[in-house]
Protein backbone atom coordinates (compact mmCIF):
# COMPACT_ATOMS: atom_id res chain seq x y z
CA UNK A 1 0.00 0.00 0.00
CA UNK A 2 1.50 2.89 -0.70
CA UNK A 3 0.63 6.89 0.30
CA UNK A 4 1.80 10.54 -0.34
CA UNK A 5 1.74 13.88 1.35
CA UNK A 6 3.12 16.69 0.58
CA UNK A 7 4.65 19.34 2.99
CA UNK A 8 3.07 22.84 2.15
CA UNK A 9 6.06 24.43 1.65
CA UNK A 10 8.21 21.82 1.96
CA UNK A 11 8.81 18.42 0.68
CA UNK A 12 6.86 15.21 -0.77
CA UNK A 13 7.08 12.30 2.05
CA UNK A 14 5.88 8.57 0.18
CA UNK A 15 5.41 5.68 2.37
CA UNK A 16 5.17 1.93 0.83
CA UNK A 17 3.71 -0.26 3.81
CA UNK A 18 2.28 -3.92 4.39
CA UNK A 19 0.15 -4.85 7.38
CA UNK A 20 -0.58 -8.55 8.39
CA UNK A 21 -2.90 -9.19 11.32
CA UNK A 22 -3.91 -5.47 11.87
CA UNK A 23 -0.52 -3.82 12.52
CA UNK A 24 2.19 -2.51 10.08
CA UNK A 25 4.43 -5.58 8.55
CA UNK A 26 6.91 -3.50 6.75
CA UNK A 27 7.33 0.36 5.98
CA UNK A 28 9.88 2.23 3.60
CA UNK A 29 10.13 5.77 3.88
CA UNK A 30 11.06 7.51 1.07
CA UNK A 31 10.82 11.15 -1.07
CA UNK A 32 12.49 14.83 -1.94
CA UNK A 33 13.30 15.54 2.05
CA UNK A 34 16.63 15.47 3.30
CA UNK A 35 17.38 13.69 6.70
CA UNK A 36 20.79 13.94 8.93
CA UNK A 37 22.01 11.34 9.43
CA UNK A 38 21.42 8.97 7.09
CA UNK A 39 20.98 6.10 9.03
CA UNK A 40 17.78 7.76 10.52
CA UNK A 41 16.15 6.48 7.62
CA UNK A 42 15.62 3.10 9.39
CA UNK A 43 14.67 4.66 12.61
CA UNK A 44 11.75 6.19 10.59
CA UNK A 45 10.85 2.72 8.86
CA UNK A 46 11.00 0.51 12.11
CA UNK A 47 9.44 3.34 14.38
CA UNK A 48 6.44 2.48 12.02
CA UNK A 49 6.94 -1.44 12.34
CA UNK A 50 4.73 -3.17 14.90
CA UNK A 51 2.34 -0.13 14.93
CA UNK A 52 -1.42 -0.77 14.79
CA UNK A 53 -3.36 -0.50 11.06
CA UNK A 54 -5.98 1.88 13.43
CA UNK A 55 -3.06 4.11 14.90
CA UNK A 56 -3.87 8.01 14.34
CA UNK A 57 -1.50 10.28 13.11
CA UNK A 58 -1.06 11.62 16.30
CA UNK A 59 0.35 8.17 17.78
CA UNK A 60 1.98 7.28 14.50
CA UNK A 61 4.03 10.65 14.34
CA UNK A 62 4.52 9.95 18.59
CA UNK A 63 5.90 7.15 17.70
CA UNK A 64 8.55 8.38 15.23
CA UNK A 65 9.37 11.31 17.49
CA UNK A 66 10.05 8.93 20.18
CA UNK A 67 12.54 6.29 18.23
CA UNK A 68 14.19 9.49 16.57
CA UNK A 69 14.81 11.07 20.32
CA UNK A 70 16.60 7.60 21.68
CA UNK A 71 19.15 8.14 18.86
CA UNK A 72 23.01 9.05 20.24
CA UNK A 73 22.79 11.61 17.74
CA UNK A 74 20.23 14.73 16.84
CA UNK A 75 18.33 14.03 13.81
CA UNK A 76 17.74 16.68 11.41
CA UNK A 77 14.09 16.34 9.20
CA UNK A 78 14.72 18.79 7.00
CA UNK A 79 11.75 19.88 4.57
CA UNK A 80 9.16 17.67 6.57
CA UNK A 81 8.58 16.12 10.26
CA UNK A 82 7.04 13.25 11.93
CA UNK A 83 3.57 14.62 11.31
CA UNK A 84 4.06 14.62 7.52
CA UNK A 85 5.40 10.79 7.60
CA UNK A 86 2.06 10.02 9.41
CA UNK A 87 -0.46 11.55 7.13
CA UNK A 88 1.27 9.67 4.31
CA UNK A 89 1.09 6.15 6.33
CA UNK A 90 -2.55 6.99 7.02
CA UNK A 91 -3.37 7.62 3.24
CA UNK A 92 -1.31 4.22 2.57
CA UNK A 93 -3.88 2.56 5.13
CA UNK A 94 -6.76 4.23 3.46
CA UNK A 95 -7.64 6.35 6.79
CA UNK A 96 -6.94 9.43 5.05
CA UNK A 97 -7.77 10.76 1.66
CA UNK A 98 -5.27 12.70 -0.78
CA UNK A 99 -6.74 16.22 -3.32
CA UNK A 100 -6.15 12.63 -6.13
CA UNK A 101 -8.48 10.79 -4.75
CA UNK A 102 -11.63 12.94 -5.32
CA UNK A 103 -13.73 14.15 -7.85
CA UNK A 104 -15.21 17.58 -6.82
CA UNK A 105 -18.96 18.67 -8.15
CA UNK A 106 -18.05 22.15 -9.76
CA UNK A 107 -20.95 24.50 -9.19
CA UNK A 108 -20.21 27.90 -11.44
CA UNK A 109 -21.74 31.20 -10.00
CA UNK A 110 -25.43 31.14 -9.59
CA UNK A 111 -27.21 34.19 -8.35
CA UNK A 112 -29.37 33.64 -5.07
CA UNK A 113 -30.17 35.84 -2.25
CA UNK A 114 -26.89 35.36 -0.30
CA UNK A 115 -29.35 34.07 2.50
CA UNK A 116 -29.37 31.20 0.47
CA UNK A 117 -26.03 30.85 -0.44
CA UNK A 118 -25.74 31.26 3.77
CA UNK A 119 -28.53 28.13 3.98
CA UNK A 120 -26.78 26.02 1.23
CA UNK A 121 -23.56 25.74 3.65
CA UNK A 122 -25.33 23.71 5.89
CA UNK A 123 -27.37 22.04 3.59
CA UNK A 124 -24.74 20.49 0.88
CA UNK A 125 -22.53 19.58 3.84
CA UNK A 126 -25.59 17.24 4.93
CA UNK A 127 -26.02 15.85 1.63
CA UNK A 128 -22.66 14.80 1.47
CA UNK A 129 -22.81 13.19 4.72
CA UNK A 130 -26.24 11.03 3.57
CA UNK A 131 -24.35 10.40 0.68
CA UNK A 132 -26.04 12.57 -2.06
CA UNK A 133 -23.62 14.06 -3.20
CA UNK A 134 -19.99 14.11 -3.54
CA UNK A 135 -16.81 16.46 -2.19
CA UNK A 136 -18.57 20.24 -3.94
CA UNK A 137 -16.56 22.99 -5.10
CA UNK A 138 -18.83 25.87 -5.70
CA UNK A 139 -18.85 29.84 -6.28
CA UNK A 140 -21.08 32.30 -4.74
CA UNK A 141 -23.00 34.93 -6.38
CA UNK A 142 -25.88 37.30 -5.14
CA UNK A 143 -28.12 40.02 -5.95
CA UNK A 144 -28.68 41.74 -2.93
CA UNK A 145 -26.56 43.21 0.32
CA UNK A 146 -26.12 41.57 3.37
CA UNK A 147 -23.45 41.51 6.55
CA UNK A 148 -23.05 37.33 7.14
CA UNK A 149 -21.47 37.31 10.72
CA UNK A 150 -19.62 34.36 12.13
CA UNK A 151 -21.54 32.34 14.48
CA UNK A 152 -20.20 33.69 17.23
CA UNK A 153 -19.82 37.65 17.17
CA UNK A 154 -22.07 39.26 18.98
CA UNK A 155 -24.71 40.83 16.78
CA UNK A 156 -24.52 44.20 19.32
CA UNK A 157 -21.01 44.27 19.02
CA UNK A 158 -19.98 44.02 14.89
CA UNK A 159 -23.31 46.08 13.60
CA UNK A 160 -24.39 49.13 13.64
CA UNK A 161 -27.90 48.88 13.14
CA UNK A 162 -28.33 52.64 12.10
CA UNK A 163 -25.51 52.26 9.45
CA UNK A 164 -27.35 49.11 8.34
CA UNK A 165 -30.78 50.67 7.88
CA UNK A 166 -29.02 53.78 6.58
CA UNK A 167 -27.93 51.59 3.61
CA UNK A 168 -30.50 48.43 3.54
CA UNK A 169 -28.38 46.08 4.37
CA UNK A 170 -29.55 42.90 6.35
CA UNK A 171 -27.70 40.75 8.50
CA UNK A 172 -27.29 37.22 8.98
CA UNK A 173 -25.37 34.68 11.01
CA UNK A 174 -23.84 31.75 9.16
CA UNK A 175 -23.01 28.24 10.70
CA UNK A 176 -19.25 28.95 11.09
CA UNK A 177 -17.19 30.70 13.08
CA UNK A 178 -14.87 34.08 12.09
CA UNK A 179 -15.63 37.50 11.21
CA UNK A 180 -17.85 39.60 9.53
CA UNK A 181 -18.22 39.29 5.31
CA UNK A 182 -19.86 42.79 3.88
CA UNK A 183 -21.54 41.47 1.15
CA UNK A 184 -22.98 43.99 -1.67
CA UNK A 185 -23.27 42.60 -5.41
CA UNK A 186 -19.98 42.39 -7.39
CA UNK A 187 -18.11 43.62 -4.50
CA UNK A 188 -16.22 40.04 -3.49
CA UNK A 189 -15.83 36.44 -4.61
CA UNK A 190 -16.82 33.85 -2.25
CA UNK A 191 -16.42 30.49 -2.48
CA UNK A 192 -17.21 26.56 -0.46
CA UNK A 193 -15.76 23.71 -0.62
CA UNK A 194 -17.50 20.53 1.07
CA UNK A 195 -14.80 17.89 1.66
CA UNK A 196 -14.53 14.85 3.61
CA UNK A 197 -12.47 15.33 7.23
CA UNK A 198 -10.27 12.26 5.66
CA UNK A 199 -8.82 15.12 3.42
CA UNK A 200 -7.26 16.85 6.51
CA UNK A 201 -6.33 13.76 8.53
CA UNK A 202 -3.58 14.16 10.39
CA UNK A 203 -3.72 18.11 10.26
CA UNK A 204 -3.85 20.88 12.80
CA UNK A 205 -7.06 23.25 12.52
CA UNK A 206 -4.40 25.76 11.32
CA UNK A 207 -2.44 23.56 8.87
CA UNK A 208 -6.15 22.49 7.76
CA UNK A 209 -7.00 25.97 6.76
CA UNK A 210 -3.87 26.78 4.82
CA UNK A 211 -3.78 23.41 2.89
CA UNK A 212 -7.49 23.57 1.67
CA UNK A 213 -6.51 26.89 0.14
CA UNK A 214 -3.43 26.03 -1.58
CA UNK A 215 -4.59 26.09 -4.93
CA UNK A 216 -6.08 29.52 -4.28
CA UNK A 217 -2.49 30.66 -4.53
CA UNK A 218 -1.78 29.31 -7.51
CA UNK A 219 -5.02 30.86 -8.72
CA UNK A 220 -3.61 34.37 -7.50
CA UNK A 221 -0.49 34.19 -9.03
CA UNK A 222 -1.90 33.64 -12.03
CA UNK A 223 -3.89 36.98 -12.25
CA UNK A 224 -1.14 38.72 -10.77
CA UNK A 225 -1.74 38.48 -6.80
CA UNK A 226 1.41 37.40 -4.98
CA UNK A 227 -0.64 35.89 -1.98
CA UNK A 228 0.48 34.44 1.28
CA UNK A 229 -1.42 32.72 4.17
CA UNK A 230 -1.02 34.36 7.57
CA UNK A 231 -2.56 32.13 10.51
CA UNK A 232 -5.01 31.47 11.66
CA UNK A 233 -7.36 32.45 8.49
CA UNK A 234 -6.12 35.31 6.22
CA UNK A 235 -5.00 35.86 3.03
CA UNK A 236 -2.92 38.72 2.20
CA UNK A 237 -0.97 40.04 -0.06
CA UNK A 238 2.27 42.66 -0.46
CA UNK A 239 -0.81 45.43 -0.90
CA UNK A 240 -2.49 43.87 2.51
CA UNK A 241 -5.26 41.30 3.75
CA UNK A 242 -7.54 40.00 0.80
CA UNK A 243 -9.52 37.72 2.53
CA UNK A 244 -10.22 34.77 5.10
CA UNK A 245 -11.45 31.17 5.52
CA UNK A 246 -13.96 29.80 8.07
CA UNK A 247 -15.18 25.90 8.82
CA UNK A 248 -17.38 23.81 10.28
CA UNK A 249 -17.11 20.31 10.72
CA UNK A 250 -20.35 18.09 10.78
CA UNK A 251 -20.93 14.54 12.33
CA UNK A 252 -20.09 12.13 9.47
CA UNK A 253 -16.62 12.52 8.28
CA UNK A 254 -17.46 16.04 6.28
CA UNK A 255 -16.36 19.44 6.23
CA UNK A 256 -17.04 22.68 4.97
CA UNK A 257 -14.34 25.05 4.56
CA UNK A 258 -15.57 28.37 2.76
CA UNK A 259 -13.58 31.91 1.59
CA UNK A 260 -14.62 35.50 1.02
CA UNK A 261 -12.02 37.45 -0.89
CA UNK A 262 -12.53 41.38 -1.38
CA UNK A 263 -12.47 42.67 -5.23
CA UNK A 264 -14.30 46.22 -4.88
CA UNK A 265 -15.43 46.97 -1.32
CA UNK A 266 -16.94 50.38 -0.69
CA UNK A 267 -14.73 50.66 2.39
CA UNK A 268 -16.67 53.72 3.56
CA UNK A 269 -19.88 52.29 3.72
CA UNK A 270 -18.49 49.03 5.06
CA UNK A 271 -17.12 51.25 8.16
CA UNK A 272 -20.42 52.91 8.75
CA UNK A 273 -22.22 49.42 9.12
CA UNK A 274 -19.71 47.42 10.53
CA UNK A 275 -18.04 48.07 14.11
CA UNK A 276 -14.21 47.15 13.54
CA UNK A 277 -12.92 48.54 16.75
CA UNK A 278 -9.21 49.23 17.84
CA UNK A 279 -8.70 46.03 19.78
CA UNK A 280 -9.63 43.39 16.10
CA UNK A 281 -7.14 45.82 14.28
CA UNK A 282 -4.34 45.93 16.63
CA UNK A 283 -2.81 43.14 15.00
CA UNK A 284 -3.02 44.25 11.34
CA UNK A 285 -0.87 47.37 11.17
CA UNK A 286 -3.59 50.00 10.44
CA UNK A 287 -5.02 52.00 12.33
CA UNK A 288 -7.67 52.80 9.80
CA UNK A 289 -11.25 50.51 8.30
CA UNK A 290 -10.78 51.52 5.18
CA UNK A 291 -7.06 50.13 4.93
CA UNK A 292 -7.43 46.69 6.09
CA UNK A 293 -9.20 44.92 3.20
CA UNK A 294 -7.11 45.41 -0.31
CA UNK A 295 -9.93 44.44 -3.33
CA UNK A 296 -8.03 42.34 -5.92
CA UNK A 297 -10.00 44.91 -8.48
CA UNK A 298 -6.58 46.95 -7.64
CA UNK A 299 -4.20 44.36 -7.83
CA UNK A 300 -4.98 42.71 -11.14
CA UNK A 301 -6.84 44.99 -13.18
CA UNK A 302 -9.08 41.91 -14.06
CA UNK A 303 -13.26 42.86 -13.89
CA UNK A 304 -14.27 40.30 -11.15
CA UNK A 305 -16.01 37.64 -14.01
CA UNK A 306 -12.71 37.16 -15.23
CA UNK A 307 -11.39 36.61 -11.79
CA UNK A 308 -13.75 34.15 -11.49
CA UNK A 309 -13.35 32.08 -14.77
CA UNK A 310 -9.96 31.99 -13.52
CA UNK A 311 -10.33 30.51 -10.28
CA UNK A 312 -12.69 27.78 -11.75
CA UNK A 313 -10.15 27.19 -14.80
CA UNK A 314 -7.52 26.56 -12.47
CA UNK A 315 -9.76 24.73 -10.31
CA UNK A 316 -10.51 22.34 -12.90
CA UNK A 317 -6.53 22.14 -14.35
CA UNK A 318 -5.32 21.07 -11.21
CA UNK A 319 -8.36 18.61 -9.74
CA UNK A 320 -10.69 15.90 -11.23
CA UNK A 321 -14.19 17.60 -11.46
CA UNK A 322 -17.50 17.26 -12.59
CA UNK A 323 -19.98 19.96 -13.53
CA UNK A 324 -23.31 20.18 -11.30
CA UNK A 325 -25.82 22.76 -9.90
CA UNK A 326 -28.22 22.81 -6.99
CA UNK A 327 -30.67 20.06 -7.31
CA UNK A 328 -34.46 21.14 -6.49
CA UNK A 329 -34.50 19.56 -3.43
CA UNK A 330 -31.59 20.91 -2.62
CA UNK A 331 -33.12 24.73 -3.28
CA UNK A 332 -36.24 23.84 -0.93
CA UNK A 333 -34.55 22.42 2.08
CA UNK A 334 -32.14 26.07 2.19
CA UNK A 335 -35.27 27.96 1.27
CA UNK A 336 -36.79 26.25 4.34
CA UNK A 337 -33.80 26.89 6.91
CA UNK A 338 -33.91 30.35 5.41
CA UNK A 339 -37.82 30.52 7.06
CA UNK A 340 -37.22 28.49 9.98
CA UNK A 341 -33.93 29.75 10.96
CA UNK A 342 -31.30 31.68 8.84
CA UNK A 343 -34.01 34.41 8.22
CA UNK A 344 -34.98 34.44 11.73
CA UNK A 345 -34.16 37.10 15.05
CA UNK A 346 -33.73 34.40 17.41
CA UNK A 347 -30.51 32.80 14.97
CA UNK A 348 -29.45 36.16 14.02
CA UNK A 349 -29.65 37.52 17.54
CA UNK A 350 -28.67 33.98 19.77
CA UNK A 351 -25.25 35.90 20.65
CA UNK A 352 -26.95 39.55 21.37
Amino acid sequence: MHGEYKVRGGKLVAVDVTAADGRIASAHVFGDFFLEPDEALEDLNAALRGMPTEATAAELAAAITDRLAGRPEPVQMIGFDAEAVAIAVRRALGHASSWEDLTFEVIPPVVLPPVMHVALDEVLPLEMVAGRRGPTFRLWDWDSPLVVIGSYQSLRNEIDPEGAARHGIGVVRRITGGGAMFMEQGNCITYSLVVPTSLVEGLSFEQAYAYLDDWVMGALAEIGVKARYVPLNDIASEQGKIGGAAQRRFAGGVLLHHVTMSYDIDAAKMGEVLRIGREKLSDKGTRSANKRVDPMRSQSGLARERIIDGFLDYFRARYDTAESTYTEDELARARQLVETKFGTEEWTARVP
